[in-house]
């Protein structure tokens, strides 16, 4: 099933009426983070088939290192 323009331009006015101008950042922030963090853990299941245990912490600090570096 395929979203068009025209069901999007709906839905998107649904959710302007529904939540207000003033509250759209923080619902795109909000999404943004729920979506960042999705792939990342989308991103730690496959590092993990493949033997490969990296947290994100992990990861941060080794970006840390090599900066420094």
């Amino acid at each position: 099933m395929r979203v068009g323009m025209n069901e999007m331009l709906v839905i998107l006015a649904v959710v302007l009426i529904i939540f207000g101008p003033k509250n759209l950042p923080k619902l795109g922030k909000m999404f943004g983070k729920t979506m960042k963090s999705f792939k990342e853990g989308i991103g730690n299941d496959e590092a993990e088939e493949n033997g490969e245990e990296k947290t994100a912490e992990t990861k941060k600090t080794e970006t840390k290192g090599s900066d420094e570096e």
